[in-house]
This record gives C-alpha cells, sequence and structure tokens, in this order.
C-alpha cells in the first residue's frame, strides 16, 4: 500500500490539535527521558478512548508518566495504592448517613475524576480489581441501586509489577481486555540515565508542568483521530492478522473482534499523531504488541518466550498488502 504524495492543506483547527499533540510531546520528554516510542503509544491510547496498563519493574517511571499524562492533558487527577486490604468502596465511594437531614448522602472516591492512576493495581484482591470493570467499560458506576456517570474524558492509567513478584495477583482476562493497549517503560539508555542522576528531580519537575490542551481539547483529538481514513486493504491486512493469531499452533487463544476493534482504534490514534493522511501498515505495526501482546494466550508448546516474540512471530508470518 502505497502513501499519497498529494500535500493537503490542514483545517486551522487540526492543524492546532496537531500542534498540541507536539507540544504535548516534547513536556512528556522532558519528563520520561528517552522514551519517545512510549510517549507516542500512551498518547495514541488515550485518543483512541481507550485505558493504558503500564508493566515494568518498579523505578522505571511508570507512575511519573501517569502523573505527566494528566498534568500535560490538563485532567483532574487521582492516584489509588492499590494493596491488599484495599475495598471495592475505597474506589467507588460509599453512602454516608446524615443525622442531621435523616438521609444517606454519597460520597464519592476516587474514581469520580478525568484521569485515574490506579497504583500497582495487581497487589488488591481480585474484589478490589473488580471495582474498575463497570467504569472502564461503561463510563459509569452502580452504587446502592443508583448508576452514577464518570466524568468526562475518563480514563484509566494502572500500572502493574511482573507477576513473579511477591505480593501480587494475576489480572483476569476479562480486566487485561478492558486495557486498550499495555506498555513497558524499560530501562533508559546510557545517556538518558546520566541525566536522571545528574539532572534535576523528575518529580518536581511534573508539577511545573503547564498544561497544553484540557479536557475539550482532548476531545477534539480523540474525534480527529476517529476520522482517520482506513482503506479495504489495510483492513484486510487486520483480518489477516486477527486470522493467524486464531489459527498459529503457538497461540491458544486469538484476538477477539474487540481486539480487532482496540487494533483499528490505536492505529488511526497513532496515525493521527504521526501527522499521517491515513492509517497504513506501519501504524497497524507499530501499535499492535501494545493491542495484542495482553489479549494473546500462547500456547504451552510455544517457543517465544515473551508477548513481544509472540507479537513479532504475527507481524513476520502475516503479508503486508
Amino acid at each position: 500500500m502505497q502513501r499519497s504524495s498529494t500535500v493537503e492543506k490542514i483545517p486551522s483547527n487540526v492543524s492546532a490539535q496537531r500542534d498540541a499533540l507536539e507540544s504535548a510531546r516534547k513536556t512528556l520528554g522532558t519528563i520520561i527521558l528517552g522514551k519517545d516510542d512510549q510517549i507516542a503509544l500512551a498518547l495514541s491510547c488515550l485518543l483512541a478512548r481507550g485505558h493504558l496498563l503500564i508493566e515494568d519493574l518498579p523505578g522505571l517511571g511508570k507512575t511519573m508518566l501517569a502523573q505527566s499524562l494528566a498534568r500535560t492533558l490538563g485532567l483532574s487527577f487521582r492516584r489509588i495504592q492499590f494493596t491488599s486490604d484495599l475495598l471495592p468502596a475505597d474506589i467507588i465511594g460509599v453512602s454516608v448517613f446524615r443525622q442531621d437531614r435523616g438521609e444517606f448522602e454519597f460520597q464519592p472516591g476516587p474514581v469520580f475524576s478525568q484521569l485515574i492512576l490506579a497504583d500497582e493495581v495487581n497487589r488488591a484482591t481480585p474484589k478490589a480489581q473488580s471495582a474498575l470493570l463497570e467504569a472502564m467499560e461503561e463510563f459509569q458506576v452502580s452504587v446502592d441501586g443508583e448508576t452514577r456517570p464518570l466524568p468526562t474524558p475518563f480514563f484509566v492509567v494502572a500500572t502493574q509489577n511482573p507477576g513473579d513478584q511477591i505480593g501480587t495477583f494475576p489480572l483476569p482476562e476479562s480486566q487485561l481486555d478492558r486495557f486498550l493497549m499495555r506498555v513497558a517503560i524499560g530501562y533508559p539508555n546510557e545517556a538518558s540515565e546520566r541525566e536522571l542522576i545528574a539532572g534535576a528531580d523528575r518529580r518536581s519537575m511534573i508539577d511545573e508542568i503547564e498544561s497544553i490542551a484540557g479536557p475539550e481539547m482532548l476531545l477534539e483529538l480523540q474525534s480527529s483521530a476517529r476520522k482517520q481514513a482506513v482503506s479495504e486493504p489495510l483492513i484486510d491486512y487486520v483480518q489477516a492478522l486477527v486470522r493467524f493469531t486464531r489459527a498459529s499452533a503457538d497461540i491458544e487463544t486469538g484476538l477477539s473482534p474487540r481486539g480487532a476493534q482496540a487494533l483499528v482504534a490505536a492505529a488511526r490514534a497513532r496515525s493521527f499523531i504521526e501527522n499521517h493522511s491515513g492509517v497504513f501498515p506501519d501504524d497497524i505495526q507499530a501499535v499492535f504488541p501494545s493491542v495484542a501482546g495482553h489479549r494473546l494466550k500462547p500456547a504451552g508448546s510455544t517457543r517465544f518466550r515473551s508477548p513481544a516474540e509472540l507479537c513479532q512471530h504475527v507481524l513476520d508470518s502475516v503479508a503486508i498488502p
């Protein structure tokens, strides 16, 4: 599939949106050093109206990325530290009886914010983890027989330590599927790590971040990202990838239709961020490991030892149109 060389006149509002995106990327890049690809994936996830799971070892900047996203995008932010004794009411809220009025009054929990950081989400029990399921899928919560809408926009950014660490509870497949993308931060390169060691404290720099966008601008960015054109050959490519995940002997459970929709939504957002005129195969390939890695269940006999290797095997096995 060839890209068009035609230079189209970009409407002023879209131009302003892309300027805001570029400013956001640069600002985030001053906090999370040397991780431009991870920053682009995180922004793609939010533009696709998805929730983000950041999985990696402690101390690599997972929480800082979530905090920086909230500050840069001008969203209301609450952090929930997930622990083994966390209760659903600690997340959703609770009704308190007011004696002076003789009635119950609902006290909203931290989930009633535009960006929620579920920090170390897999350190809480499955009961506490399940408190996020309705919020992530329906953008609402049900308490005491009443359904309450969540703010708009609404995102969950969860951090997760590797499952082999002490005190973790694996996320069930149903909850993993609620996350549009999963990314890993990874160790910084030598130059970035040197700057981290010798430079200013990144946590104090977060407090100095000025909002680049805001909720209204973010909603406009999401709308523009959804309008990125997807050609018929590209749909064929996505379907070929999905079919391969279901037929491969290395994969026990392939991508569902929702997984295929997530792949296209993330690719649209990535295409918009990279200023492409439409969605191209390299957009699909760039987001595929983050969209599919936590959805694919490897077969017990597979030779691929990590989700990244398995996803690369899928990409290498399916021809690009």
